[in-house]
Order: C-alpha cells, then sequence, then structure tokens
C-alpha cells in the first residue's frame, strides 16, 4: 500500500488531572486567626477533537501516538484558584470514525462541525477554605485532584462521498473522475495506479453537484483481505450510490459479466447493506471494443437485474456528461451521505465512597485495604493533624468500611494497613 495513505490509526489520549487544593491560611497584621483560605486546584485540560478540511489522511497519526492534555495548576493561598489546564486539540479530517479500542464500538463520527470533547480534564480538588466547620475551625487538609480521562482510540477513515466508482483495476475508474471533475489522479496501463482513494466535486448544474471517490481497484476475495480488502472496502460504505465501471473492450481478455460478478460478490461478502446499494453499471471503453457481443451481453445481464445501464467512454468522453446527469438524478431521491450513530456507552467515573474497597487477610493477621477511592482519600488527608485524622476517620465510617471489617471478624488489637499507613483496630 502506498506509505502516503493511511486511513486507521490507533492512539491513546488522556485529560490533565486537576489540580491539587490549598492548604493555607490567612496571614495578615492586626486579624488575629483569620482562618483557612486555601484556594481549590485547577481542572485538567480536556482532549477535543475537531474536524479540519485540509486533512486527507490519518498520516499525523502515523509517528505520534500519545496525546497528552496539560494538567490543571495547584491552588494557593488567599483562596486563589489554580489555573486550568489548556485543551489539546486534535484535528482530524472529515469522515473519521473514533472507536473504541477495546470493544471496537463507535465513540463518535466526526463528520459534522462540532468539535467533539473526548476526554474530559479532571476537576480540581477543593482548598481547606472548604473544609472549615464551626467545630472544625483549623483544617490542615484540601482534596487533591482528580485524573483526567482515558481512552485507547481507533481512528478510522471513511471517505465522505455521494458516489463510489468500484470495478476492478485498470477499468477507467481514475479516467472517469478526471474527466468529469477537476481531480487528477495518476493515470497509466498498469494495474493498481491507484493505491489511495481519490476525491472529486462534480458539477452538473447551477446548485447541483456531488462528491464522486474513486475507489482503488477491488479484486477477487478482497472481502477476506486479499490484496488491498477492507482497506478499501471501507470507503464505499458512506456512499449513496455506487456506479460500477466495467471494461467492455476485450483488451485484456476479461469477461465483463464475470467481472460484474465478481465484484457484487466481494459487496455481498463485505456487507449486505452494501451490496443492496443503489447501483449504475457504467460499460467503459466502447470506443476500442473488440467484440461488440460483449457489450450486448453486459447489457443483457445487468438490466435483467434491474440496474441502471449506460454504455461510455471515459477516454473519449463518449456518454460521460449522460452519466453524470443520470447520477445527479438518483442521488435526488436518496437519503445523504450516512452518519454513525455512536455506540460506546462512557462508564461513569467513580470518585465517592460507594467504589468497593479490596479487602483481604495476610497469613501474620493484618487487614490488607486497598481501593483507588481510598487512595486518592489518603493523599488529602495530614495524619501529624488530629483533625485531618478526625476527618479521615469519618470517611471510613461513613463508607462502611468498619462494620464490613467487623462482619469480616476483625478484633481489638488488630493490624489494619493501608497502603504505607497502618493502625490498632478499636471498636
Amino acid at each position: 500500500m502506498a506509505a502516503s495513505f493511511i486511513d486507521k490509526a490507533r492512539i491513546s489520549v488522556r485529560a490533565g488531572n486537576g489540580g491539587n487544593g490549598a492548604v493555607a491560611f490567612h496571614r495578615e497584621k492586626y486579624v488575629a486567626a483569620g482562618g483557612p483560605d486555601g484556594g481549590d486546584g485547577g481542572r485538567g485540560g480536556s482532549i477535543v477533537l475537531v474536524v479540519d478540511d485540509n486533512m486527507s489522511t490519518l498520516m499525523d497519526f502515523r509517528y505520534k501516538r500519545k496525546y497528552v492534555a496539560s494538567n490543571g495548576m495547584d491552588g494557593q493561598g488567599g483562596r486563589r484558584h489554580g489555573k486550568d489546564g489548556e485543551d489539546l486539540v486534535i484535528k482530524v479530517p472529515r469522515g473519521t470514525l473514533v472507536r473504541d479500542a477495546e470493544t471496537n464500538e463507535i465513540i463518535q463520527d466526526m463528520s459534522g462541525q462540532e468539535p467533539y470533547v473526548l476526554c474530559r480534564g479532571g476537576r480540581g480538588g477543593w482548598g481547606n477554605m472548604h473544609f472549615a466547620t464551626p467545630t472544625r475551625q483549623v483544617p490542615r487538609f484540601a482534596k487533591g485532584g482528580l485524573p483526567g480521562e482515558s481512552h485507547d482510540v481507533v481512528l478510522e477513515l471513511k471517505l465522505l462521498a455521494d458516489v463510489g466508482l468500484i470495478g476492478f483495476p485498470n477499468v477507467g475508474k481514475s479516467t472517469l473522475l478526471s474527466v468529469v471533475s477537476k481531480a487528477q489522479p495518476k493515470i497509466a496501463n498498469y494495474h493498481f495506479t491507484t493505491l489511495f482513494p481519490n476525491l472529486g466535486v462534480v458539477w452538473v448544474d447551477e446548485g447541483v453537484s456531488f462528491v464522486m471517490a474513486d475507489i482503488p481497484g477491488i479484486i477477487e476475495g478482497a472481502s477476506e483481505g486479499a490484496g488491498l480488502g477492507h482497506d478499501f472496502l471501507r470507503h464505499i460504505d458512506r456512499c449513496r450510490l455506487l456506479v460500477h465501471v466495467v471494461d467492455v473492450s476485450g483488451c485484456e481478455g476479461r469477461d465483463p459479466v464475470a467481472d460484474f460478478e465478481a465484484i457484487n460478490e466481494e459487496l455481498k461478502h463485505y456487507s449486505a447493506d452494501l451490496a443492496a446499494r443503489p447501483q449504475i453499471v457504467a460499460a467503459n471503453k466502447v470506443d476500442i471494443m473488440a467484440d461488440p457481443e460483449n457489450l450486448e451481453r453486459l447489457r443483457a445481464h445487468v438490466e435483467a437485474q434491474g440496474y441502471t445501464f449506460f454504455a461510455m467512454s471515459a477516454a473519449a468522453h463518449q456518454g460521460t456528461r449522460e452519466l453524470v446527469q443520470k447520477i445527479a438524478q438518483q442521488l435526488a431521491t436518496l437519503p445523504p451521505v450516512t452518519v454513525y450513530e455512536p455506540e460506546y456507552v462512557p462508564k461513569p467515573y467513580v470518585v465517592d465512597d460507594s467504589a468497593p474497597l479490596d479487602i483481604q487477610r495476610a497469613e501474620d493477621g493484618t487487614w490488607l485495604v486497598e481501593g483507588p477511592w481510598l487512595q486518592r482519600l489518603m493523599g488529602n488527608i495530614n495524619f501529624a493533624d488530629y483533625e485531618s485524622r478526625m476527618y479521615f476517620d469519618k470517611c471510613l465510617r461513613d463508607s462502611g468500611l468498619f462494620q464490613t471489617l467487623e462482619e469480616m471478624g476483625i478484633e481489638d488489637g488488630d493490624i489494619v494497613s493501608m497502603y504505607d499507613f497502618e493502625f490498632e483496630y478499636q471498636r
């Protein structure tokens, strides 16, 4: 495959963490007991996807696979809020599908104009000014910022075209596109001249135009990955109408009826929906046709299946205008280009005490307690401060941890270990 066209890429993205809240106290001459005034941490930067119509491939993601937004700044004294982290904007071509790398579910179809927040930045932690109460007037603790969301995603480019040109290699698809639009695909008389899809805008009349894609040559077995396989078949998914170009010249000794059926068979194997897509059959190279019987056999075969049939020569500009007008007429009756609905349901980010803790008893009788929310909570606690320890004790009691330990058989004097903190259990 040509290295210049990349239509699938896997990347890792992570939003910034929220800044930590500050522990600070008001200090001012002649103001006694100024009280806590630690400010909140800033929100972490988010990962935002935007469409860039100047991009036509996913080449930018070939060498850079990790994207991380900036963290929020920590809060400061004087109730000063930490600065929010800057959002990281990632530009993608229009028509890019964003899939969850693990489940392959569609997260977002980047076909419209609206930016999409792929990963939200973590919330900033509260400063100690939030924890002052009539009984706890000097809180020496604050909350840490929450981590930002992260994702492993697959970006998949599906061209946004109204019409897709399909057919075997070297049947004249690129020539047809160059004749009916201003696209300038590479054209030569050998197989697989086109190694990546080309797009062209076809002008029909005042206010009437459509986008046509030259889909590189599909071969037998493409639906199973032969040749360039799925790499190109996926680009037909969005096309509202297919123009099936068949070489009837006989120059290469091929049977046009067999070629027509072979391509349609690959479409069926790839997708039943794609096989049922409206199709116009264009018999190309009639100007150099060796046996007129080929044209009539194909015409009879195609029309018997209900397809519209056109005899033409793209190189000689013969019948191309009539074909374009028929395409525009048929497009006017078809629904708009497919936009894929999201399938992915974001998992709620649990930050409260309802998250289950892992409780185990070691061989020496020590009770080992671990869990994400517990680890975050301990990062906010000043264990040298009595009020901070009381706050920690209240959080554990409210979470139901002590009740769970008692139901599991903990006794007074047993050692409880939470990461690098240990204490004797007392009812």
